[in-house]
């Protein structure tokens, strides 16, 4: 399992999920801060270039409790 940290623009828009270590990176430069602990997110306190990815969540509501 791949482990992803959301992301959020300064306008609370969600933006694609990024590595952990590229979380702690921004988060040490002071280009973000930490918006949630659970689910772990975290908030640019800049505004980044460019057109962002579309973002899309699914969830399974079974993959707890069946089988």
């Amino acid at each position: 399992m791949t482990q992803r940290v959301f992301v959020l623009d300064t306008n609370y828009k969600p933006l694609s999920p990024c590595h952990p270590a590229r979380a702690r990176e921004l988060l040490r430069k002071g280009k973000a801060a930490v918006f949630r602990r659970v689910p772990f997110t975290i908030i640019l306190k800049y505004v980044p270039d460019g057109e962002p990815t579309p973002v899309r969540g699914k969830l399974d509501p079974g993959s707890k409790t069946t089988g």
